[in-house]
């Protein structure tokens, strides 16, 4: 065994990193290395990926810059402390990281956070459901039944697909999240916005689609070739009279996993548009309808198509997270 290397200097390590990053070898590989031949004196994984960044950015001198001002205070040993309180409790504030570095200032200890570590602060991305692992199984299933047609198929497979779902349509409308999103200056008055609600009255909206904005204009070719219906498990679906009604019409249903709208093209693509285009409108009586069926008619050829292509991206999406939920 190796004897591991004391009080290295910086540009030394540096030199390590510029000659593995020039192999292509990635900081998460490189940092490993590093740590085998100096031991505790080793950089921090998070000094290896910047200098991996420096380096990919065309950077060639391997020293450190000269600095001045109080940022001379920053040192390796800071930074590698400062990320090993954060990876404690990663929903810290600055106020309550300061009490550990009383030395430097709330700001400064915010550039180390977010220029030398690179640390942004991110929500929790909420989820329809927790899946059990029999639920991730049935996904999977689905999916490689579905990738395995598609493959042997290609676009002849899914030119037959039809797929619907419901959903509520309010006569009221509030403001979407992503639609109040400005660029702001940190000086600029804020901005207020006033809590709404959808409007108790409202409508259910049913709607079948496929590849072409109507099917009616292609159904004899759809039949001569066989219709796919994809729609979730919802009692409506499942119910025996409409499971009766699909079987004579010879169409083959295929089977869509429990607590999925990421693989649902109405949850993940259509309605999203439908609830974009419904936003911030008010209706009266059947006016709701006539913008639904706007919004719908509105929509060229292509934006159907690209809802059902997504669907095989998702699909795969799925089957490389292990039956997990996909992500936008």
């Amino acid at each position: 065994m190796f004897k591991k290397i004391e009080n290295p200097a910086a540009c030394e390590m540096q030199s390590v990193i510029h000659f593995l990053n020039a192999k292509n070898m990635k900081p998460a590989k490189i940092h490993p290395q590093l740590c085998d031949m100096y031991g505790e004196h080793a950089m921090s994984s998070s000094m290896v990926r910047r200098w991996a960044r420096l380096f990919n950015e065309g950077r060639k001198n391997v020293h450190d810059d000269l600095c001045s001002g109080r940022l001379s205070v920053v040192n390796e040993d800071l930074v590698r402390a400062v990320e090993e309180k954060i990876r404690v409790n990663r929903q810290f504030t600055i106020t309550s990281l300061s009490l550990h570095f009383p030395q430097i200032s709330r700001s400064l200890l915010h550039e180390i956070v977010s220029d030398e570590l690179r640390f942004r602060k991110l929500c929790a991305r909420w989820m329809p459901k927790m899946l059990t692992e029999e639920h991730k199984l049935k996904r999977q299933a689905s999916v490689l039944d579905f990738l395995t047609r598609y493959s042997e198929e290609g676009d002849n497979f899914l030119s037959r697909l039809v797929t619907g779902d419901e959903m509520w349509v309010s006569h009221a409308t509030p403001e979407l999240k992503q639609q109040s999103v400005e660029w702001r200056h940190t000086s600029s008055p804020t901005k207020t916005k006033f809590k709404q609600t959808t409007s108790t009255r409202k409508i259910m909206c049913t709607v079948f689609w496929d590849l072409c904005r109507v099917i009616q204009n292609k159904r004899r070719g759809m039949l001569s070739r066989g219709v796919v219906m994809i729609h979730d498990n919802t009692r409506p679906h499942t119910a025996a009279a409409t499971q009766n009604l699909i079987t004579t019409f010879g169409w083959e249903q295929f089977e869509h996993p429990p607590y999925s709208p990421d693989l649902a093209p109405s949850d993940f693509h259509l309605f999203l548009h439908l609830k974009s285009f419904l936003a911030c409108r008010r209706f009266h009586d059947d006016k709701v309808k006539e913008a639904v069926t706007t919004c719908f008619a509105s929509q060229v050829a292509s934006f159907y198509d690209e809802g059902i292509q997504k669907l095989v991206q998702h699909y795969d999406k799925c089957l490389n997270n292990g039956g997990n939920y996909v992500e936008k």
